[in-house]
C-alpha cells in the first residue's frame, strides 16, 4: 500500500484531486481545485457512525463497505466514465484512511495511476495552519484605517484595479466587518474555509511589493483573522482615510440600503446594542427603521456607536496609526480610479 501514497508536495504531479468525503465535509473546506466524489453521502455517514457505536464495528464496516462500493460504481459510470488510461488522480479523505483507500485501490485495479494523499485532508489543514503562522510576516502591509463609512473597502478595490497589490479580507470572509456587515443572502465560509482562502490569497502576492489591506478587528463577522496576519497588520504603516460625516452618511445609506428591506431583521441586529446604548436609544433607532429614515439613522449610528467604538479600539490594534499619512477621500466620488492613483502617488507606492 505504501506505493499508493503521495505527499502534499507532490500534488502538482496529478491530473485531478478528488475529495471523497461527504458533501458537508467538502463544503466546510477542501484542497483548492479538488472535486467532490463522496463515497458516503451525508446521511450514510451518520448511519454508519451510529451503527458503529450502537451495533458493532464489524457490522458497521461491512455495511459501509457495501455503500462505498455502490457509490464508487456510480462515480465510475458517471463522473469518471470518460477518463483515459493515463489519467493520474490524487485521492483523499479525512485522514487518508478507508474511504480514500477504497477508491484508490479500485482505480489502480482499473489501470489508472491513482494515489492516496498521505494523512488526508488533515495533512492539508495542518499545512494551512503552519503556513498562516509564517507567511504574513513576509509581507510589507499598508493598512487603510478610518472611520466607518469612509469607503475604505471601495478605495482598496480601486487600488487593486490600478495594479496595486491588495488583500481583501472582507471579500474572503464574505462580510463587511461590522455588526451590520452581513452580505444580503450570503453566509460566511467556515473558519477552515476562510483560513484556506487567506493562504491562497497570500500565495498570489509578491513579498517584494507592498500589500494594501483594510484595517480590521480580530474578527470579521464570526471569523477569526489569523493571529500572525493580525500581528503583521498591527505593526504595519497606516494610511488614515478621512471623509466628511455627510459623505459617510451618504455612503452607508447606499452600501447598507438592503438592511431596510428587512426591517424586522435590521431591528433585531440593533437590539444587540442595548447593553451598550440602553433600551431608550435602541427603541428610537427602531422607530427610525420603521419610518425608513435612513440618513437620520445612519448619522446617529455613526455619532453614537461607530465612531466611539473606533476610537476605543483602533489605536490599540494598530501601533503606527498615530503617525498615519492622512488621505482625504470621497467614497461616492465618480472617478475612483483617479482617487486610487492619487493615493498611490501620495504614499510613494505607485506600481
Amino acid at each position: 500500500m505504501r506505493n499508493q501514497l503521495a505527499s502534499l508536495a507532490e500534488i502538482h504531479r496529478f491530473n485531478c484531486v478528488i475529495d471523497v468525503r461527504t458533501p458537508l465535509e467538502f463544503a466546510e473546506d477542501h484542497i483548492p481545485g479538488a472535486i467532490n466524489a463522496p463515497v458516503l453521502t451525508n446521511e450514510e455517514r451518520v448511519v454508519i457512525g451510529t451503527m458503529y457505536k450502537q451495533v458493532s464495528p464489524f457490522e458497521a464496516t461491512k455495511y459501509g463497505a457495501a455503500l462505498v462500493a455502490k457509490n464508487i460504481a456510480h462515480h465510475l459510470e458517471t463522473l469518471f466514465a470518460d477518463k483515459p488510461i493515463n489519467w493520474k488522480p490524487l485521492i483523499y479523505c479525512w485522514r487518508g484512511g478507508k474511504r480514500s483507500g477504497a477508491m484508490t485501490t479500485w482505480f489502480n485495479l482499473i489501470g489508472w495511476k491513482a494515489r492516496q494523499l498521505e494523512g488526508g485532508y488533515k495533512t492539508y489543514r495542518n499545512h494551512v495552519l503552519e503556513q498562516l503562522q509564517v507567511r504574513p510576516g513576509e509581507f510589507d502591509f499598508r493598512v487603510l484605517a478610518g472611520l466607518t463609512g469612509s469607503g475604505k473597502t471601495r478605495l482598496l478595490r480601486a487600488l487593486g484595479v490600478q495594479g496595486a497589490q491588495i488583500l481583501d479580507l472582507e471579500d474572503l470572509a464574505r462580510h463587511r466587518g461590522s455588526l451590520l456587515g452581513s452580505l444580503p443572502g450570503e453566509g460566511q465560509p467556515s473558519q477552515k474555509g476562510f483560513d484556506t482562502r487567506v493562504l491562497l490569497a497570500l500565495d498570489r502576492l509578491d513579498p517584494a511589493r507592498p500589500v494594501f489591506v483594510e484595517a480590521e478587528s480580530k474578527k470579521i463577522g464570526q471569523l477569526q483573522v489569523p493571529a500572525a496576519l493580525m500581528l503583521a497588520m498591527s505593526n504595519a504603516e497606516c494610511i488614515r482615510v478621512e471623509a466628511s460625516v455627510e459623505d459617510r452618511v451618504e455612503f452607508l445609506c447606499e452600501d447598507y440600503a438592503t438592511l431596510l428591506d428587512d426591517p424586522v431583521g435590521f431591528k433585531a441586529l440593533l437590539s444587540c446594542l442595548v447593553d451598550l446604548h440602553g433600551k431608550q436609544v435602541v427603541s428610537h433607532w427602531h422607530e427610525l427603521v420603521d419610518a425608513g429614515a435612513k440618513p437620520e439613522l445612519f448619522r446617529e449610528l455613526i455619532e453614537k456607536h461607530y465612531d466611539p467604538a473606533y476610537r476605543r479600539s483602533s489605536h490599540g490594534l494598530f501601533r503606527k496609526l498615530p503617525q498615519a499619512m492622512p488621505f482625504v477621500f470621497r467614497p461616492n466620488a465618480g472617478d475612483l480610479a483617479e482617487e486610487a492613483a492619487r493615493l498611490l502617488s501620495q504614499s510613494g507606492n505607485a506600481p
